[in-house]
């Protein structure tokens, strides 16, 4: 397996593909409609990317990062309605924030659009490496072969020029200022939009749902970040226009932070039953109850519990121990209470006299 930088990690070989390919269709029908192409305002023009659902990741833009979810030895990524490509600015020339996954389709959107509208894209920004992101640059570079150096991400691969935190990139009509807020991925970029106090948020916020993250302490780091540059509006890179944006990274962090107290809760109901350390598998079991769904429980649950455990580690609150090959967690505070309340009873015992 390529290296994946932490997120996105393995989750079951084993398991059966045609229980993924349902679990992806039941979450994109439920989905509201989205435009294939949409003046959003003046300033943004939304092409959706033609990669809806399940998208595999042979597909997607060259990278050495292009591990997304392994299921059945199939690397997929759920887009929900597609990637949202935006067109930016209101001169000739304007800049273009991702690229979808290199759908043929949505290069012809591309290509149809600029010459209805007369218009050249002088900047290509990636929000960053995941290929449904990325994978339409090569379109982009045999349309419009000027654009070869004027693909930018943070942490750029080979041929891409460097995003930098607090870069400035003028088009007519439109500033937009870089910032850099890893933990979807390392690289992640948003974009803010001066003139509309609106961001382009990437993965980190999305329409619809909630993001995954390669590091949640960074990833709450990040979130706090955005919520900071006082933006009112965001354009996700899936999913419908966010019209409160700081009620929804709000609320993001609100949910993250439940998720800790009800982790650290469930640890403690687990010491206070005499077990010393439990699984992520039956922490989940122990949150969420013995009726869940195994699609469900395994692709979303499981690897979201692991990663706040994760962070609660970081955190100094919980660890783990490896007992017969396995895992398992236990709440730091639940340990040094316990010792703490031995200690105490020891020293308020009566001295024993030993007569002689």
């Amino acid at each position: 397996m390529e290296n994946d930088k932490g997120g996105y990690r393995q989750i079951n070989k084993s398991l059966n593909i045609c229980a993924f390919d349902e679990y992806l269709k039941g979450q994109t029908a439920r989905l509201p409609h989205i435009e294939s192409i949409e003046q959003l305002t003046p300033r943004v023009l939304r092409v959706l990317g033609q990669n809806p659902g399940k998208v595999n990741a042979s597909s997607s833009y060259p990278t050495p990062r292009s591990t997304i979810i392994w299921a059945a030895n199939v690397s997929v990524q759920f887009t929900y309605q597609g990637t949202n490509t935006y067109i930016v600015g209101t001169g000739q020339h304007r800049l273009i924030v991702d690229t979808g996954g290199g759908e043929p389709a949505w290069a012809e959107l591309i290509a149809s659009t600029l010459t209805s509208m007369n218009i050249s894209l002088s900047h290509v920004l990636l929000t960053h490496w995941h290929g449904d992101h990325t994978g339409g640059v090569p379109s982009l570079l045999r349309l419009y072969p000027h654009l070869t150096d004027s693909i930018y991400k943070n942490e750029p691969d080979q041929g891409q020029q460097n995003i930098t935190d607090g870069q400035i990139f003028p088009v007519d009509g439109a500033t937009i200022r870089a910032i850099h807020v890893p933990g979807h991925s390392e690289d992640h970029i948003c974009f803010i939009l001066e003139e509309e106090q609106a961001m382009f948020t990437g993965d980190n916020i999305l329409g619809h749902g909630t993001s995954t993250v390669e590091d949640l302490g960074t990833f709450m780091t990040s979130l706090e970040k955005m919520a900071a540059q006082d933006c009112h509006i965001g354009y996700s890179a899936h999913g419908t226009t966010i019209t409160n944006l700081p009620a929804k990274i709000a609320g993001e962090l609100d949910n993250k932070w439940r998720r800790e107290k009800q982790v650290m809760k469930a640890l403690g109901r687990v010491r206070n039953r005499g077990e010393k350390s439990v699984t992520v598998k039956d922490l989940v079991t122990e949150i969420y109850g013995e009726s869940l769904d195994e699609d469900t429980r395994i692709l979303a649950l499981e690897p979201f519990i692991d990663e706040v455990l994760r962070k609660l580690a970081d955190d100094c609150k919980v660890a783990f121990e490896m007992r017969r090959g396995k895992k398992k967690w236990f709440s730091i505070e639940e340990v040094e209470q316990a010792t703490t309340q031995r200690f105490t009873a020891m020293k308020a015992s009566p001295p024993v006299t030993i007569q002689v």
